[in-house]
């Protein structure tokens, strides 16, 4: 892979166990391979504080929101944590929240319940969303279109075309991970990848998880200092030039989250 333009990826889980205790090393690699740009994921109360504390010496943007996996163990008060963690500098988007009914670590309900008010915070805030859908698109698309209409993304997109169209006809934008380089369960995500228009997609690692199968050899873990090399396999797919994918889409994200 040769130099590509500076990057950006929209999703790295820095505060996960995986990464956490390795968070300078994480960014330096990162800034080594071109990846200037890391949108750090809070994913639950704990973890988007640990991200606001670390700002200042981090200086890369990030979350704050509740994953659908931990809607059931919000603290009663995590709506008045994320109005205090989104007026901190560095906090660029609500999220990572939506809905998950593949492993359903939290009740439908729930998950739904807490979606639907960080999706009105946002509108509120008018900050971006930051959006999770797993196996979920119907249930989501249903609290969007009820919901104050938000600017945001559909973070890891392994939906359907229809999910595709209609998250886009709100004018959403779409994070795209390695899974359309695996050839075991991402063939038809790689066939729609190409579908996407060029403003509207984004490229993630998902950092530490979905490490890239193309990559050879095979890391234990998923590092933003990869996004290059899922850039070249999504430019590939799409019959583009991985430099003008990397600009474009750096260039999108840098507009959405205002950064």
């Amino acid at each position: 892979m040769g130099t590509l333009p500076p990057m950006f990826d929209i999703a790295v889980n820095l505060a996960d166990d995986q990464l956490r205790n390795d968070a300078d090393g994480v960014l330096k690699r990162a800034q080594q391979a071109g990846v200037n740009q890391c949108l750090l994921v809070g994913t639950d109360i704990e973890e988007s504080h640990w991200l606001a504390q670390q700002f200042d010496q981090l200086q890369q943007p990030w979350t704050a929101g509740i994953h659908p996996h931990y809607a059931q163990q919000a603290p009663a008060d995590w709506l008045d944590h994320l109005r205090k963690l989104q007026a901190l500098p560095g906090c660029v988007a609500i999220g990572e929240c939506g809905l998950d009914f593949f492993r359903m670590l939290s009740p439908q309900q729930c998950q739904i319940d807490l979606c639907q008010a960080q999706i009105e915070l946002a509108a509120e805030l008018s900050k971006p969303v930051y959006l999770h859908d797993r196996d979920a698109s119907e249930s989501l698309l249903k609290i969007l279109n009820n919901s104050p209409k938000v600017n945001g993304v559909v973070h890891c997109f392994t939906s359907d075309k229809k999910s595709l169209d209609d998250y886009l006809s709100m004018g959403l934008h779409i994070g795209i991970t390695a899974w359309c380089l695996d050839e075991r369960r991402g063939q038809a995500l790689a066939k729609l990848v190409p579908t996407i228009p060029s403003e509207r997609l984004l490229i993630e690692t998902d950092a530490p998880y979905l490490v890239p199968r193309t990559l050879k050899p095979r890391p234990k873990r998923n590092e933003p200092q990869f996004l290059g090399h899922i850039i070249e396999g999504v430019a590939a797919l799409r019959g583009e030039n991985a430099d003008e994918l990397a600009r474009q889409t750096t260039a999108n994200a840098q507009a959405l989250f205002q950064c």
